[in-house]
């Protein structure tokens, strides 16, 4: 009886570690940290707005580099406008729990090719804080590493 309880907690065991969910590489920088930072509050009575904090600020029309994965807006299958993740499409960053984490729309130099696997950017971080409709952060000029 032993033997078959051992047996069935074997395989119960091995159906739960093979359901687990893939685990992305984790892509944080001190500069994805930093654009963490960003933060929602009320900047006038009903009426909610970003606040960017001075480290952030700092960023602000800089080179940087980022590794990322891409997150396309539009079908196809190469880009030079998109959304840049810390977290893959796979992962669903709108789906589950949790905060959703800053995206970034790219704006390269010059197409490239959709991959599901981590790229690195170099571009101009721009922040827009306008607070109208388009993108919080922009990278400008980008170029894969």
């Amino acid at each position: 009886m032993k033997k078959l309880g051992l047996l069935v907690f074997l395989c119960l065991a091995v159906r739960v570690l093979a359901a687990q969910v893939r685990v992305h590489t984790d892509m944080r920088t001190p500069t994805w940290n930093l654009i963490g930072l960003r933060y929602d509050a009320e900047i006038a009575p009903g009426k909610w707005g970003s606040v960017f904090p001075p480290a952030l600020k700092a960023l602000n029309n800089k080179v940087i580099e980022l590794p990322g994965y891409i997150i396309p807006t539009k079908v196809g299958s190469k880009f030079s406008e998109f959304m840049f993740s810390i977290v893959p499409i796979a992962s669903c960053p709108y789906c589950g729990s949790g905060d959703i984490p800053a995206m970034i729309q790219v704006k390269m130099l010059t197409a490239i090719a959709i991959t599901e696997k981590p790229i690195k950017l170099k571009g101009i971080f721009i922040i827009n804080d306008s607070g109208d409709d388009r993108s919080e952060f922009f990278l400008l000029n980008a170029k894969q590493l």
